[in-house]
């Protein structure tokens, strides 16, 4: 489980097609394999995948790999990852850690495309198009996570989203970087998900 508040960014080395899966390999400041182990779980990008090896690369950097399954290259967006492109990243949390964003699962439910940034002063807008069968999960004022941070919903309509991102949430993360056209990996608040699908079912089981 994570919390959508992304740690780092970490920046990708290589991607390679191996024996039917996608050998991912990261580059990471080396405090965040500190008590590592093979078959930890880490978020990026927002999608849980498993650590099959790392490394200290120097004594500032760190190079972890993953293994990611064709389902998994379906759903997100980890399959159009190139060298020198950088990803969210964040470890699972513990027993005791301040829980600063939403419960995230890292499973992936769609992604979402880039339609129209507006960048301020102070602020950035970014518009994001759903998927119709999606768009019933996301509220205003809910949770979802976007590429594995977790963030407030804005507007909505019948495409999709606004978000609103502080300066912060752009410096930390690598949606200070996207660009329309770019599509972001989206998980739906999963108690959202819970009740409405809860609700529906039981609505399809009433007489008419």
């Amino acid at each position: 489980m994570f919390t959508g508040i992304v740690q780092t960014k970490a920046t990708v080395l290589t991607t390679e097609q191996q024996q039917g899966v996608l050998r991912l390999v990261l580059s990471v400041g080396l405090q965040y394999i500190d008590n590592l182990e093979i078959g930890a779980s880490i978020a990026i990008n927002g999608c849980c995948l498993t650590v099959v090896k790392f490394s200290a690369a120097d004594n500032q950097l760190a190079h972890v790999y993953f293994d990611v399954i064709d389902e998994t290259l379906k759903l997100t967006n980890l399959g159009q990852l190139v060298a020198t492109d950088k990803v969210n990243f964040e470890r699972s949390m513990t027993f005791g850690s301040e829980l600063g964003g939403h419960i995230i699962s890292g499973h992936i439910h769609c992604t979402a495309e880039i339609a129209e940034i507006i960048n301020t002063q102070d602020n950035c807008k970014i518009k994001l198009v759903l998927s119709q069968q999606w768009q019933k999960y996301v509220l205003y004022k809910g949770f979802v996570a976007v590429n594995g941070a977790s963030l407030t919903v804005g507007e909505t309509d019948t495409t999709g989203f606004w978000l609103h991102l502080i300066p912060e949430t752009l410096a930390i993360t690598n949606l200070g970087t996207a660009a329309v056209g770019d599509k972001l990996n989206i998980e739906v608040d999963q108690q959202t998900f819970t009740i409405i699908n809860t609700v529906e079912n039981y609505l399809a089981k009433q007489p008419s």
